[in-house]
């Protein structure tokens, strides 16, 4: 009987210290990728709302261009001069001068 209640304890003690680690495997992916990622997918949406007719910007597929029209979820970019395509308002990624300013 002594002995089954030793291994009883042992294994509650192996329960929580399971649990303990899998908390912290859970926070260190909460911190190292989901928050990152929320406050990425944050700002491209405050980017989104804030954008201005004659801003450049990149689009989803790599088109750069600059806003000549917005409408409620269609911008029109004129790609090249006398070059205008209308694309959905979610797929603009970002602004073209700061992506150019970060490369260089």
């Amino acid at each position: 009987m002594n002995l089954a209640f030793v291994c009883l304890q042992a294994q509650a003690g192996a329960d929580y210290s399971f649990l303990i680690m899998m908390v912290a495997i859970f926070a260190i992916m909460y911190f190292f990728m989901i928050r990152p990622q929320n406050k990425r997918q944050k700002e491209i949406q405050n980017f989104r709302k804030n954008l201005v007719v004659g801003q450049e910007v990149i689009t989803a597929g790599g088109i750069y261009g600059k806003v000549k029209e917005i409408e409620d979820s269609v911008v029109v970019l004129e790609i090249a001069s006398g070059v205008k395509i209308r694309i959905d308002k979610n797929s603009i990624f970002a602004n073209a001068a700061a992506t150019q300013q970060q490369a260089k």
